[in-house]
């Protein structure tokens, strides 16, 4: 449990629903994966990037990347840096979830397209999750833009996930 320092930004899980945290406020940290925390707030599961951490006494997990040593976007980093957005409600991150379809890099223009699916269509944290991909992608040394598609063809299914995230979620069959 932890005491919020300043008035805090949050979003609701799973609808994503903008609130803030009062300075004051006692909340339960449930989750703390990729830099971002899930906490529970007045009987609420709510989630709170890592950039406002510090609202809450916390240290964010900052994701970085060695100098870059020529001016291409390295795959590997790319896949890096979506192992560090997790789901909020579940404690597995986007990759091994199987959200992310595809990466196409565009080294002329420095630029990465990212596919992408949510766990279930109507899930109200799809803009919340974009943005994290859009935000730690960009961290990747000589990325410039990042563009991300949301598609639900195809669905989603347990089967998508890594046999790890499936063991890890209890969703082994």
């Amino acid at each position: 449990m932890v005491v919020a320092r300043a008035d805090c930004p949050a979003r609701r899980v799973p609808d994503g629903t903008p609130l803030t945290i009062p300075k004051d406020t006692f909340v339960t940290i449930t989750q703390a994966l990729g830099g971002n925390y899930t906490v529970t707030y007045n009987g609420q599961m709510v989630r709170v990037d890592g950039t406002d951490a510090d609202r809450l006494g916390l240290e964010p997990e900052l994701l970085s990347f060695p100098p870059a040593t020529d001016d291409l976007i390295h795959e590997e980093q790319v896949w890096t840096a979506l192992k560090t957005v997790f789901d909020p409600e579940i404690p597995v991150d986007l990759v091994n979830l199987g959200l992310i379809y595809a990466v196409n890099i565009d080294q002329q223009s420095k630029r990465v397209d990212i596919t992408m699916t949510l766990t279930a269509p109507g899930c109200g944290m799809g803009p919340v999750l974009v943005g994290d991909v859009e935000y730690r992608v960009r961290l990747v040394p000589n990325v410039e833009q990042v563009n991300v598609e949301l598609v639900f063809d195809p669905p989603w299914s347990r089967e998508m996930m890594s046999e790890e995230a499936q063991l890890e979620t209890g969703m082994f069959f």
